[in-house]
Parts: C-alpha cells; sequence; structure tokens
C-alpha cells in the first residue's frame, strides 16, 4: 500500500500502479480516505510505503496511527527529505531524498522532490522485479493493449514463450 498527500500522493499512485504492473500487487490509499472507511483495503501482510518531503505530514501521521490500530506492527518504509522527521523516526526503512532545493523559483512547489521521489520509486520497482524474476512473459500477461503490451508479447515470444 502506497500513500502521500498532495503532490508526493501522485507520486506513491505511481509508483503503486508500477508495482501492480511488474508483478507485486499494490494499491494506492488516499490519507485522507483513509479516515473515511477506505482503511479498509490495508492487509496484515501489507507493507506501508509513505512519502512526505516534509517528514511531518499530518495526514499520513494520522494514516499511521490508523493502520496500527486495525493491523499492529504492518512494515513501514518512509521516503523524505527529513531524517528527523516524526515519519522517518517511525519507520522500518527510511529513504533519504536528500532534500534537494527545489527548483521552482520561489523555492516552493514540489519540483525537484518529487523527481527524487519518483526515481526512488522506480529503484524501488526494479529491484523488486530482479528479485521476483520478473519476465517479459509476466509483463505481457498485464499488458494486453498498446505499444508495452506488443512489445512485450515480442520479448517473450522471442524468448520461446507462446503469447499471441
Amino acid at each position: 500500500m502506497a500513500s502521500g498527500m498532495g503532490k508526493a500522493g501522485q507520486i506513491a499512485a505511481n509508483i503503486a500502479t508500477t508495482f501492480s504492473s511488474t508483478g507485486t500487487p499494490a494499491v494506492f490509499l488516499h490519507p485522507s480516505d483513509s479516515q473515511h472507511g477506505d482503511l479498509g483495503v490495508v492487509q496484515e501482510n501489507d507493507i506501508l510505503l509513505l512519502i512526505s518531503n516534509s517528514g511531518k505530514t499530518r495526514e499520513i501521521i494520522e494514516l499511521v496511527e490508523l493502520a496500527n490500530i486495525l493491523h499492529p506492527k504492518l512494515p513501514l518504509i518512509v521516503i523524505s527529505g527529513n531524517p528527523d522527521g516524526v515519519l522517518a523516526k517511525a519507520a522500518d526503512a527510511f529513504i533519504n531524498t536528500g532534500n534537494p532545493a527545489e527548483v521552482c523559483p520561489l523555492g516552493l512547489s514540489p519540483t525537484t522532490s518529487t523527481t527524487v521521489m519518483t526515481v526512488i520509486g522506480d529503484v524501488l520497482v526494479v529491484s523488486l522485479m530482479n528479485k521476483i524474476g520478473f519476465t517479459a512473459e509476466d509483463y505481457a500477461k498485464r499488458h494486453h493493449g498498446g505499444y508495452l503490451g506488443d512489445k512485450s508479447r515480442e520479448q517473450a515470444r522471442k524468448k520461446g514463450y507462446g503469447l499471441s
């Protein structure tokens, strides 16, 4: 389960869908929706992947508290630019973005930080794909349409898998 608020939430949603399309089921849970019944999507064998640039986003902290009531001791992975934040301290695994300066002329809009978060998410996805031995055949089974579907089926056929 992946979550984040605002732009970090958009990154978390992207990471969740990429995990799902590459062999690891994942969902995005909006932190506000978790307080209104959607927390039920969290299961006892889940890992919580939470993204917060500040590491102290109220809605994410509340999500952790609520998830711990539902399923105590869920593993918590936090991607943040604040190693001293509440979320980093609660994390089982903390991935530091390095708190890069935003390229926004005001230094406010998430720009550089969201790029770094995206890269970290992609690294996590690719690492897990390698760990589970995810193949072109596996990819083709999940991508039936479009260019990627065609390309993955072609790769699978070249490796001797009988996908049409």
